[in-house]
């Protein structure tokens, strides 16, 4: 899954993902799966984010989506289109700006 969590303002998309090698890894397809087996394990994902960069003096990060966990096909969506920006930026069809893609 992925969540929209919005840091100092703009969007930050973070991927919820689970290694093949996890014993459970063969009955966790998606959320709902995840929900059902593991039901605090995305809260805990979500409580780390927001906090997580407060000991640097930074506020509390907030979430779209009213805070839902988005879907496996949105998180497929969100690495399709960063990989996209990400190809374009190193071919050169996008403006690197400032970027250093090397």
């Amino acid at each position: 899954g992925v969540l929209g969590m919005i840091a100092e303002g703009e969007l930050d998309w973070k991927i919820i993902a689970l290694s093949m090698a996890d014993p459970l890894a063969n009955e966790l397809h998606d959320l709902e799966h995840l929900e059902a087996k593991c039901p605090e394990v995305i809260s805990g994902i979500r409580e780390w984010f927001r906090w997580y960069k407060t000991p640097d003096g930074k506020p509390l990060n907030s979430f779209g989506f009213e805070g839902r966990c988005l879907p496996r096909a949105k998180a497929n969506e969100v690495i399709s289109g960063a990989y996209e920006h990400w190809s374009n930026l190193r071919s050169g069809k996008s403006n690197r700006g400032k970027l250093w893609t090397a």
